[in-house]
């Protein structure tokens, strides 16, 4: 890799910009597919930060690196996911690119639910990732998304059986959701059992955090204790585990039994 070596080249341009034509006619004057900029930048880098499908097709056709790490972390995945592109997310997935990076300094799943992309977070989520990884400082995706806001990558991890328990360190993605001022997202973390007595590292519960007279305090403060058949759903769904919680469609109950344990 040592010989195509280099700082940003018309290759990198062709591909930020979405040249196709420009591409092949570089590759055909002699530009290695897989030129590296001084942080470890590729064409495919490019291509998949800007969402050009096509450049990234090509690219991979004539045998470019899925797996190549920049000296931040990112792989082609996890650009393909910071910019939104499902198509690239499954090119890439097609070309058994890895979820999840060695050095878990940049996790694509992370940057799907931190950027509201709920589309690529189903992908990644559909090929095995894990949604309870918890990388240092960012916690987990759910989490990332109670940060952000990101209220349909909330939801679409807690109904894949995302737990709701896991956040960063003792920080609970209800402590998250409460900072990023998100009502809609507390009550929802609240409807899949969320604790609003955990305490985080400073001692602080999620109604701690809230501003007096919020939207948020006021919705944490009016929650009474579980009904049974909430806590006996919550009981369910933990027992299955988020692995088999598709399962539940077949199990021998009720229609009416089966969509309260789905949430549907």
């Amino acid at each position: 890799m040592a010989d195509f070596w280099s700082d940003r080249t018309p290759l990198h341009e062709a591909a930020c910009q979405g040249r196709l034509l420009q591409m092949r006619s570089l590759v055909v004057q002699g530009f290695h597919v897989d030129t590296l900029t001084m942080d470890s930048v590729s064409p495919l880098h490019e291509a998949c930060l800007g969402g050009h499908y096509a450049c990234a097709k090509f690219l991979l056709d004539r045998g470019a690196n899925v797996e190549m790490v920049s000296t931040d972390g990112a792989t082609p995945l996890f650009n393909s996911c910071s910019s939104g592109s499902a198509a690239c997310v499954r090119l890439m997935l097609q070309h058994s690119a890895s979820i999840h990076t060695p050095d878990l300094l940049a996790s694509p799943l992370h940057e799907a639910a931190k950027k509201g992309h709920r589309e690529c977070l189903e992908l990644l989520l559909s090929y095995g990732a894990d949604m309870d990884m918890e990388l240092p400082v960012v916690g987990t995706p759910l989490y990332s998304a109670c940060m952000a806001r990101a209220a349909d990558c909330v939801r679409l991890l807690l109904h894949s059986g995302a737990d709701v328990r896991i956040g960063c360190g003792r920080d609970s993605p209800l402590h998250a959701a409460v900072r990023g001022g998100g009502a809609n997202i507390v009550d929802l973390l609240l409807d899949f059992g969320a604790d609003r007595c955990c305490r985080n590292a400073e001692g602080k519960t999620p109604l701690d955090l809230s501003t007096e007279n919020s939207v948020v305090r006021v919705g944490l403060q009016k929650k009474g204790p579980g009904s049974l058949s909430q806590l006996c759903r919550f009981c369910i769904r933990q027992s299955l585990g988020s692995s088999r919680l598709h399962r539940a469609s077949g199990l021998f109950l009720p229609h009416s039994i089966k969509e309260f344990l789905l949430y549907q």
